[in-house]
């Protein structure tokens, strides 16, 4: 079976990397042929759709019905270059199934993406795979969306599936994944789920498998598809339910033999969500700092510390600038990532705008790239002479761009972002800044990392200072759609504040708040919202329900919620927004809607969200004696940097990138 494109004049030149992200041309006419399964067995008389998905409703291009071996083939005409393909495999008789009639609850999904495989198979394992990835874009049976998440969405799916074996894709098999997370596990579940929903289950059974699937405020599933999909959006709402069906259709033999499952590994013990998430690395990527996405849906981060080398708070070897595909493929060098401009080492400066990427480092050097990670120098900037420790940077709407000088207690300006006419700017109340945000009125406001303040300046006066009361050691900032600001600090009010000596560099701060708080004996930190107008509605801020421990990094999707990462807990939390909807009803904002945890995730700095609803999870640390200790272990040295970054699928409201201003939605 083949897949036979073709072109009318087109050339197309695909890079490893961009596969599915790239535009394709204009399609002539496409052939398609595979075979539509379930339970491992045939599905007959399945009506079989291509379509093709973009922004607006999605168009039908061919429709067909699969013969007793469940074989099919489908012809094409032309389409758009800036959308994906996509099957559906709709009732029809179950093979897996003695004596199955044609059932319209099987509804099956394979996205295809701009290029279609050599050889499709469509089944059970195509359809979690497509309809996580692709969760935020699916309506009934229908996809549509904003082009580039769905692109993202398509180049995705295969890391979980192969499209053309129907079997587990190469990213999820390989060694960061099928051994350290249980993602394997939980595919094969879901997958198994909607086999038993079509062959061993009756009707109370699936009564109960569409109210587990149902998402809050949703209407029921009524099929496959809508079942997986409603699970996707939502996999904290019933995963002891779903678990107990999974046990309740594929006994556990009193023998401890292998349960009947189609699929397996299967998940032995019941998940606290059935959330699916892969792990990446690569790149120069090593104790990953901020998080931030370019138009394209690139991942761009400056990293702590050089990969392989042993590296901690007491002696280091800096690292670079990793870029990463939408898929999760490395597009900096391997080791030293990007570099230049005298760059060595970052903590929480990287900034992505629509043409440029800046990285303030630990050095006290300023990088400025190209979105192919060209530096716009040769040489240094003026302005870093003498600098050390510079943290967070960012841009505001008129382009003008603020970095923070951490040790120097004072603000970089860039007017227009013009690299050559950089300013120091002296800000009263500064304490370690650390992190910048430029809200739409042209506000200034700097999170302090040795204090539990924030203060807000109008970008052309800097005189005009205000102070607001967050936790202790204030770090990430983000501007939600309302205008409010939302605040991460390490600790909570009440924490016993340790003694930070004057003008400490970011990593005596870091070694002296390891000491501190990843010993303290209960969960500590807490998230602020303040509205534009600078009140509180909660002064003390919110603690998650004691979720957040040591809370870094935070940024809004868009819904508008929160996504916070730990630094102490290994976890990501997810907080209710400013009168957020999709929630039960009476939800506050700041109340916790679930918690993540996973074997890939370690203890994190930020969390940042793609066009897609991704959720990209910065691995920082992972050894604490590693990055801490003057004398670690040898055997685990270079274990004091977190190993690579963790993408969970499909549970977060969509972003347009680049984050400049407040959070957008599509």
């Amino acid at each position: 079976m083949r897949v036979r494109v073709l072109f009318q004049g087109w050339t197309f030149l695909v890079l490893v990397a961009t596969v599915l992200f790239s535009s394709a041309g204009m399609m002539a006419e496409e052939t398609i042929r595979g075979r539509v399964l379930g339970g491992g067995a045939p599905i007959a008389q399945s009506t079989v759709t291509l379509w093709e998905a973009g922004a607006d409703k999605p168009k039908q291009l061919a429709q067909t019905k699969t013969s007793d071996d469940g074989r099919f083939e489908l012809r094409g005409r032309a389409r758009g270059s800036d959308t994906v393909l996509y099957l559906i495999a709709a009732g029809g008789a179950a093979k897996a199934k003695q004596g199955s009639g044609d059932n319209p609850n099987i509804v099956l999904l394979s996205v295809l993406g701009i290029k279609p495989p050599a050889e499709v198979v469509v089944n059970e394992l195509t359809t979690v795979a497509s309809a996580y990835t692709a969760a935020r874009f699916i309506s009934g049976s229908s996809i549509s969306g904003n082009p580039l998440g769905l692109r993202i969405a398509a180049g995705n799916a295969p890391n979980l599936v192969d499209p053309t074996t129907g079997t587990w894709g190469k990213v999820l098999v390989d060694p960061l994944n099928s051994t350290q997370t249980a993602t394997l596990a939980t595919l094969d579940t879901l997958g198994s789920l909607l086999t038993a929903s079509f062959t061993v289950a009756d009707d109370n059974w699936r009564t109960s498998f569409y109210k587990a699937a149902t998402p809050t405020g949703n209407a029921t599933p009524t099929n496959t598809l809508e079942a997986v999909a409603g699970i996707a959006r939502q996999p904290w709402a019933a995963p002891k339910d779903l678990f107990a069906l999974f046990d309740q259709a594929y006994p556990q033999p009193q023998d401890g033999a292998r349960r009947a499952a189609p699929f397996a590994p299967y998940l032995v013990l019941a998940p606290p969500d059935f959330a699916l998430a892969l792990c990446f690395a690569g790149g120069g990527m090593f104790a990953n700092g901020r998080f931030m996405f370019d138009k394209d849906g690139n991942l761009w981060s400056g990293q702590n510390w050089m990969p392989g080398s042993q590296s901690g708070v007491n002696r280091a070897i800096g690292g670079g600038v990793v870029k990463m595909a939408p898929n999760g493929t490395p597009l900096s060098p391997p080791i030293t990532g990007f570099r230049g401009m005298g760059l060595d080492g970052v903590g929480w400066g990287t900034l992505v705008t629509n043409d440029r990427v800046w990285i303030s480092g630990f050095n006290g050097k300023i990088l400025v790239m190209d979105l192919d990670g060209r530096p716009v120098s040769e040489s240094e900037l003026p302005i870093t002479k003498g600098l050390f420790g510079l943290m967070g940077v960012n841009v505001a709407e008129n382009g003008d761009v603020w970095i923070c000088d951490g040790p120097g207690n004072q603000m970089l300006y860039f007017p227009g972002g013009r690299v050559n006419e950089g300013k120091i700017v002296k800000v009263t109340g500064l304490a370690s800044p650390f992190d910048v945000i430029i809200d739409p009125q042209n506000r200034v406001w700097v999170s302090n990392s040795a204090s539990d303040t924030v203060v807000r300046f109008p970008a052309n006066d800097p005189t005009k200072v205000e102070t607001f009361h967050a936790g202790l050691s204030v770090r990430a900032l983000g501007l939600d759609q309302k205008g409010n600001v939302w605040v991460a600090s390490n600790m909570s009010p009440d924490f016993p504040p340790p003694k930070m000596p004057p003008h400490a560099t970011i990593m005596q701060q870091f070694k002296i708040l390891a000491a501190a708080g990843l010993s303290y004996p209960k969960p500590t930190g807490v998230v602020n919202m303040i509205q534009p107008d600078g009140t509180q509605r909660v002064p003390g801020g919110y603690n998650g329900g004691g979720t957040l421990d040591a809370p870094w990094g935070l940024n809004i999707d868009g819904n508008g919620d929160v996504w916070v990462g730990m630094i102490k807990n290994r976890s990501i939390v997810l907080l209710a927004g400013d009168d957020t909807k999709g929630h039960p009803t009476g939800t506050r904002a700041g109340e916790l809607i679930h918690q993540f945890t996973g074997g890939g995730i370690q203890m994190i700095t930020d969390v940042n969200i793609d066009p897609a609803g991704d959720v990209w999870v910065a691995n920082n640390w992972n050894s604490i004696d590693a990055a801490t200790a003057e004398n670690p272990v040898f055997a685990t040295s270079t274990w004091g940097g977190g190993s690579g970054l963790t993408v969970i699928y499909g549970v977060a409201g969509p972003v347009k990138p680049p984050r400049v201003g407040l959070a957008k939605s599509y």
